[in-house]
């Protein structure tokens, strides 16, 4: 599945301990939770938080929320279209089995 998401954390929140060196630059590490069934008020569907370390994870400490989420795009609902058989005008799309079944019903008409 693919997800776009859009976020927007406010710098000044960074905790500077919290910066590390790696091969190609500094780093730093976030967590965030999206819920896209329940959007805040301002629609955004997650916040954007400090990685907690072993011990704050052991304290249940809470870090500091940087910022929010939007999710943007996804592609689960064309795959959802993709998977569900058409229904129009109330039926139901026909089965394999009833395809053949129509075929004999009607002759050499394919539909």
């Amino acid at each position: 599945m693919k997800i776009g998401i859009e976020v927007n954390i406010d710098v000044k929140k960074i905790e500077k301990a919290r910066l590390f060196v790696g091969k190609k630059g500094t780093y730093l590490t976030m967590t965030t939770f999206i819920d896209t069934d329940n959007p805040d008020q301002y629609d955004n569907h997650g916040f954007i938080a400090h990685k907690k370390t072993k011990e704050e994870s052991e304290q249940k400490t809470n870090t500091p929320i940087l910022g929010n989420c939007k999710v943007f795009y996804t592609d689960q609902q064309q795959q959802q279209q993709q998977q569900a058989p058409q229904q129009q005008y109330g039926q139901q799309a026909p089965q394999q089995g009833q395809q053949q079944d129509n075929a004999d019903q009607y002759g050499d008409v394919p539909f």
